[in-house]
């Protein structure tokens, strides 16, 4: 049977990557109690190869928001093994950490943010509204525009 999360991610008709396995010394998620912590999650296409770009640099706030939702949507997949498969076990999505690649004086790290906050909102209604930082840096790995890491609370 299909859960409810389930049901609204193909409505909007996305699909979840696989949840990405981690490439250094640190696991995908953390459960603490009924919060699970989870490890950034960088841009990437359909293929999975990483998006690249920089903000302010021939890359745009579109662009950049775009790629915000692809790490939402691998956040999604993170959430979707921490909970053993039944993303209904979300309750909330309580923050978001996001990391934009930015060139100095670009002031529109939330404008690229919103891409994943919208997302979550999308799928998971008032539950998917959270508290937040867009953080602009100097540079991501792999040269991917925008990294974003998440706290959810599930039951």
């Amino acid at each position: 049977m299909t859960g409810r999360i389930d049901a609204a991610l193909t409505a909007l008709g996305l699909t979840l990557p696989a949840a990405a396995a981690p490439v250094a010394n640190y696991v995908p998620f953390v459960q603490t109690g009924d919060l699970v912590h989870i490890s950034g999650q960088i841009a990437r296409d359909a293929t999975g190869a990483p998006i690249t770009g920089l903000l302010g640099a021939g890359y745009s706030v579109d662009q950049g928001a775009a790629a915000a939702a692809t790490c939402a949507l691998a956040l999604i997949a993170q959430m979707k093994a921490a909970c053993q498969g039944d993303l209904d076990r979300i309750v909330r999505v309580v923050k978001l950490n996001g990391f934009v690649a930015s060139v100095p004086g670009f002031a529109d790290q939330p404008r690229v943010i919103n891409g994943a906050s919208d997302l979550m909102v999308a799928v998971f209604g008032d539950a998917g509204r959270h508290a937040r930082s867009a953080v602009g840096v100097v540079a991501l790995p792999l040269g991917v525009p925008v990294e974003i890491d998440a706290i959810v609370q599930v039951r």
